[in-house]
């Protein structure tokens, strides 16, 4: 497995778009873009808002749990052109079969769209993540734009 580092969202915006996310190690941050429909789910999430019928979201992750399956961890592992890949790891185990490993390519949003709601950790491959670019500088000034909150009061989540 390549070295990996841990990331965490830090914050939510909304953008003329779709919303801009970003991830952050407490020491450096990166963004990508998603839909507005994807950010919304994150951060109806991160706030703890039940939705009063299973999202998309939700709903994989309720097939997951009743084929014995779970999200054990995203990856971003590489970027294109601006475009993240990211890989989604689940792992089965149930009365038919063996504990099985399975890797999927996905799109980073539904990566955190999941690892939110489950609480399953989410990297990015270390090589990756020194060769981009710090955007901590970006989310200060988009804090301080939108009237948020300064650095320390992180994630800065629910302006959908």
């Amino acid at each position: 497995m390549p070295d990996l580092v841990r990331v965490e969202p830090i914050a939510l915006f909304p953008t003329q778009a779709g919303c801009a996310v970003f991830l952050g190690d407490g020491k450096k941050a990166i963004v990508f873009y998603i839909d507005p429909g994807v950010g919304a789910s994150i951060n109806a999430s991160l706030s703890g808002q039940a939705p009063p019928r299973p999202l998309t979201h939700d709903l994989f992750l309720l097939t997951l749990q009743t084929f014995g399956a779970k999200v054990s961890r995203a990856v971003i592992v590489r970027m294109e052109q601006e475009i993240y890949y990211a890989r989604l790891i689940l792992e089965a185990e149930n009365e038919i079969m063996e504990r099985k490993i399975v890797e999927l390519d996905a799109r980073p949003s539904d990566c955190l769209a999941l690892v939110v709601r489950c609480g399953a950790p989410f990297y990015v491959v270390r090589e990756l993540w020194e060769a981009l670019e710090d955007m901590t500088g970006v989310l200060r000034e988009m804090r301080e734009s939108s009237g948020g909150a300064d650095e320390s009061d992180t994630p800065d989540l629910g302006l959908f």
